[in-house]
């Protein structure tokens, strides 16, 4: 397939662009390069004849025009979007622009493109969302987030991705453009921007920092490895039904307490303190974020009854390769830790 990428130069886009290389496929990386953006993340694929990038923003409509004319992609990947909660509550104006008027921008410019070379059979839309337009779970194991529960998002973040998901689904219904819709679980795993739980976690223990961690640590997550969801991403896209929306998880729920907990504990044996103590002293119990979801955790039966997924690692398993990665890749992360933003508690102006 040639596949158009929207937000390749980030983390889990990245990871699919690296994916679809390895497996033969051409890709077109579209990718505004913003703060979270990283071109590092593409040196593994850079160099190969099946990846292009370019530079250019969703919410320019001509340039997209302009991409699609050039490129005539199969499929379309989309993931670009501004992600971070924390930044949605102190500035939810770029979530709206991105999230959401950007969505509508590839989706125009998509329909435009599919109806001018005749709708083509095999055309695809695949929007990547988050588990997090479906609200928060009670601390209930039985009870988890299918395909069919109902939207709550309950941040600028997860309402502008609700508001992106209703737009595709729109657009197939009005419109007829052949669209799937992925809702994701948290990720997690090599290249991951230095300003989310797990990468904050392992840099500041290494830097002999505080490891804050919201309210009591209570707060429940689903955890997927990065590289698993780009494998079924990469699935879905290929042999997912024509609007079909598939949930991924990572079937590894872990309280933000015992997850931060693991890390330490991996720290220990991978890279133990000069003083002889655990990274877990350093734990810190900071004010919560504002509207925190309680638990988060996807049931994935779809996924798997329909297209025989599942994740390939556990949550420790993936820990573990997340910090050997960490360890063995200080530039990387050292050259990113002066961005805007990176390594200050944001999201506390509610």
């Amino acid at each position: 397939m040639k596949i158009l990428v929207t937000g390749g130069a980030g983390f889990i886009g990245s990871a699919v662009v690296r994916q679809a290389i390895k497996a033969g496929h051409q890709v077109i990386n579209l990718d505004a390069l913003t703060y979270a953006s990283c071109l590092d993340n593409l040196a593994p694929v850079a160099d190969s004849p099946n990846y292009t990038f370019v530079q250019a923003d969703i919410r320019n409509r001509a340039a997209l025009d302009q991409v699609f004319a050039s490129h005539a992609p199969d499929v379309v990947m989309h993931l670009a979007a501004e992600s971070h909660v924390d930044r949605s509550i102190d500035g939810p104006g770029d979530f709206i622009e991105t999230n959401i008027t950007g969505t509508f921008n590839m989706l125009e410019a998509a329909r435009k493109y599919w109806v001018e070379v005749g709708k083509p059979a095999g055309f695809r839309f695949h929007h990547i969302s988050t588990d997090e337009v479906y609200g928060s779970l009670p601390n209930d194991p039985e009870v988890m987030f299918t395909e069919t529960t109902a939207y709550d998002p309950r941040s600028p973040y997860s309402a502008s991705k609700a508001a992106s998901d209703h737009l595709v689904r729109a657009w197939a219904e009005t419109y007829g453009l052949p669209v799937l819709v992925t809702n994701c679980s948290n990720n997690y795993g090599p290249y991951h921007f230095p300003e989310k739980l797990i990468p904050v976690v392992i840099l500041n223990a290494l830097a002999g920092k505080d490891l804050p961690i919201y309210g009591d640590g209570s707060n429940v997550r689903d955890w997927l490895y990065v590289e698993d969801h780009a494998d079924a991403l990469l699935l879905v896209v290929q042999k997912g039904a024509l609007g079909r929306t598939y949930n991924i998880g990572g079937e590894n729920e872990r309280s933000n307490l015992d997850l931060v907990k693991t890390l330490c504990a991996i720290l220990d044996v991978k890279r133990p303190r000069t003083d002889g103590k655990s990274y877990a002293d350093q734990i810190t119990f900071v004010t919560d974020r504002p509207g925190h979801d309680a638990r988060y955790a996807i049931d994935p039966s779809r996924l798997r009854d329909e297209l025989g997924w599942r994740p390939s690692v556990t949550v420790e398993e993936g820990l573990e390769k997340t910090v050997i990665w960490y360890l063995e890749n200080e530039n990387w992360w050292r050259a990113l830790q002066n961005r805007q933003g990176v390594g200050e508690r944001l999201g506390v102006k509610a």
